[in-house]
């Protein structure tokens, strides 16, 4: 349970630090940003989803186990496994 909480900003994250999303590609009608923190000496892999459906902004929020020493490797990553997201799961990953 403590991962959740660092994620998401509760306590115990003295080693962990979260940046707003970085940079971001268009793909397929979806917007997909890096969000990339550093958890235990490295960059975890952390992205968004994002995609307006019926005037509203809809957001998917993904973190995967990898971890580089680079942010800059770490945000490729991200940008990578968003683009597979949307591939498998299109606009059923806001259902």
């Amino acid at each position: 349970m403590s991962f959740l909480k660092r994620l998401f900003g509760g306590a115990g994250g003295a080693q962990e630090s979260a940046k707003p999303a970085g940079r971001g590609v268009e793909y397929k009608g979806f917007t997909i940003r890096a969000a990339p923190y550093k958890s235990e000496g490295q960059f975890q892999t952390c992205g968004i989803i994002s995609k307006e459906i019926d005037g509203a902004m809809k957001e998917h929020r993904f973190v995967r186990a990898d971890r580089f020493a680079s942010e800059d490797d770490a945000a490729d990553m991200a940008l990578r496994k968003g683009q597979q997201i949307v591939d498998e799961q299109g606009e059923r990953m806001f259902g």
